[in-house]
């Protein structure tokens, strides 16, 4: 099975440990971005995943695509060109000082990307998944056009679609978000978002109270389902996050789909990393969707995948399906494995 996804790759500047930016005199360098993220997942679990982007063709730039090919993604559909790789700097939080990122991706490659760079015909021949994320479309008013020009011909090609709503404020308002995204959720088969991103990209209510520090879960299954009636989603789907500190969550999530709702464990996750929680949470979806065809089990790994991830320092979660399902049926001991 072929799962493309289409964003941007950045270069991730983080202070060692837990030292803060006007302390530190060093950055530890990785690379990562939401649909990079997701591509490489999918690829760690023997999918045939390639992620589309526009990215500079200098060092920094190969540097990148050589951090997706190291897992096997296919990059053969990346553009070569424009100024620069965008850059985000990130400190990890601890206790109750919470982690902290600093964008600088203003004129990147993908942000001044045209449209007639990219041959959907080709990228999607063959193509059984389609991922985006509301990132994309918030970097300039040219990515905008170019995922809703994906999406529309992912869906024309009959190509299964999801979309991870992702919604930051740094990059765009509510309002700007809105706009853009109500219209395009006609092309979505799979909406992934929290009722603060389903209000902010949506414009939705979701009429319940899920109101943070304590889960009301009948709440969320109500906004999964109106989510569901209201855009036609086949299936709506929430990761829940408890924040007790920056260190310690609960971890969970809920789906509705085809009109019934499926709730998964609850971990309690101690954190080394937790960029790119979300996006190991989308890519184990779309695995356990694909491949065991049961929506009780698609949220299971969904979850226990990126449970794992919050354990990994960097973007990318380098877990296998043997780890993850070892999680999700059950073993999240710990114990030194011999």
């Amino acid at each position: 099975m072929k799962i493309v996804t289409f964003g941007e790759i950045m270069l991730r500047l983080s202070t060692p440990g837990y030292e803060r930016f006007v302390q530190s005199k060093s950055f530890d360098v990785n690379y990562g971005g939401g649909e990079a993220n997701v591509a490489i997942s999918l690829a760690n679990y023997g999918m045939n995943a390639a992620f589309v982007s526009k990215i500079p063709d200098n060092d920094i730039g190969q540097s990148a695509i050589n951090s997706l090919r190291e897992f096997g993604v296919d990059t053969s559909m990346i553009v070569r060109g424009g100024e620069r790789l965008g850059i985000y700097y990130l400190e990890t939080g601890d206790s109750m000082r919470p982690s902290k990122v600093i964008y600088d991706r203003k004129y990147s490659s993908i942000s001044e990307a045209e449209e007639d760079e990219f041959d959907w015909e080709k990228i999607f021949d063959g193509a059984d998944w389609f991922h985006v994320s509301g990132i994309t479309p918030a970097l300039s008013l040219k990515t905008r056009k170019l995922t809703a020009t994906a999406l529309k011909e992912a869906k024309k090609r009959g190509v299964t679609t999801s979309f991870d709503l992702n919604f930051r404020s740094k990059l765009w308002t509510k309002a700007e978000a809105q706009a853009c995204l109500i219209p395009l959720m006609q092309y979505v088969d799979y909406c992934i978002g929290n009722e603060e991103d389903a209000e902010a990209c949506l414009g939705f209510k979701s009429g319940s109270d899920v109101n943070s520090g304590k889960l009301d879960k009948k709440g969320y299954e109500v906004m999964l389902a109106n989510l569901c009636k209201e855009f036609g989603f086949k299936g709506a789907i929430t990761s829940l996050r408890e924040s007790i500190s920056a260190n310690d969550n609960g971890w969970s999530g809920m789906m509705v789909a085809e009109g019934k709702a499926y709730s998964s464990k609850h971990y309690d996750i101690r954190i080394v990393d937790r960029v790119g929680g979300g996006d190991s949470f989308a890519a184990g979806l779309i695995y356990g969707i694909l491949n065991y065809k049961d929506y009780q089990k698609a949220i299971e790994y969904a979850v226990a995948a990126s449970a794992l991830k919050h354990t990994i320092p960097g973007d990318f979660n380098h877990v296998s399906v043997k780890e993850v399902e070892t999680l999700m049926n059950g073993s999240g001991n710990g114990r030194v494995q011999r």
